[in-house]
């Protein structure tokens, strides 16, 4: 956190502590006497989830402010596709594990794609074009490691799950953050966001996709690249056509996203449209 500013009146953390060494009585035991700010049980209590809203999107904002981060690029994508030559761990049947590892070309094309990203960031002192991902294993920590390829830091935006997700090691830990909250979450990902690319992913990445093309198609955000990575696997998965012809969207509505099979294609969408200078290629590894 920022240094804070000098004052002659005590600190937060000086009552804490000071309320620590209070002597044991019935009184300083109950939970009446606690601090709010040092309270657990009242912080966690239903009556104060707006403040727990609050709390979380300051937290994250403060530090990305102190660390003069302006905009982003944001990664989406499935948390079960393994890096090629690794064994599908998601996998619950042969199908599923044939699939999976099919898929694994995905983690490459993501971590090339965070590495032109990160390439970028670099030329502008790593204000701009930062990568931000979910901070998981799988596309998400592609991203975090095609921009660690670069020397670039990148984001994590990770969140309590009911089974355990660490942040993967490619996270810049400085900026690895945890939610409770998947809207405060969210709120974050979009809020520096000058590029979306979306690879294939499960029911989160739908719903972080469609979130997105949502707030671009009703104006509540400013149109961006949004960048769908797969043909084959989108063309499978969602039938916009059918939507179009069905009347629940307007016939333009699916130019709103550009479809798109490499990293290349994809920056390069990117790179146009905010006129950016050309970085070359990824370097590979």
């Amino acid at each position: 956190m920022a240094k804070a500013p000098q004052t002659p009146l005590r600190t937060a953390g000086q009552d804490v502590a000071a309320a620590k060494r209070a002597p044991q009585t019935p009184q300083t035991e109950s939970a009446a006497f606690r601090l709010a700010y040092a309270d657990d049980d009242f912080l966690t209590a239903e009556e104060t989830r707006g403040i727990r809203f609050q709390l979380e999107y300051m937290k994250t904002e403060t530090r990305l402010r102190e660390q003069a981060i302006n905009s982003t690029v944001v990664l989406f994508g499935g948390a079960r596709i393994p890096e090629p030559g690794k064994p599908a761990w998601a996998a619950k049947n042969d199908v599923q594990k044939a699939n999976l590892e099919k898929a694994s070309r995905y983690y490459d094309e993501a971590r090339r794609f965070a590495q032109l990203a990160a390439l970028t960031s670099k030329s502008l002192d790593f204000r701009d074009y930062v990568v931000v991902t979910g901070g998981g294993p799988g596309v998400m920590e592609a991203g975090n490691r095609g921009a660690s390829d670069i020397g670039a830091p990148s984001i994590g935006l990770n969140i309590v799950l009911p089974h355990e997700q660490a942040p993967n090691h490619y996270v810049t830990p400085s900026l690895s953050f945890n939610f409770h909250y998947f809207a405060t979450r969210k709120i974050h990902f979009l809020l520096r966001a000058r590029a979306v690319a979306v690879f294939p992913g499960g029911f989160g990445t739908l719903d972080e996709f469609f979130e997105t093309l949502t707030l671009i198609q009703t104006g509540r955000m400013d149109r961006i690249p949004l960048l769908l990575f797969g043909a084959e696997f989108w063309g499978k998965v969602i039938n916009f056509e059918a939507l179009a012809e069905a009347g629940t969207i307007a016939p333009t509505d699916p130019s709103l996203f550009s479809i798109v099979d490499s990293a290349e294609e994809g920056w390069d969408v990117i790179r146009q449209f905010y006129n950016l200078p050309d970085v070359g290629a990824a370097p590979g590894w």
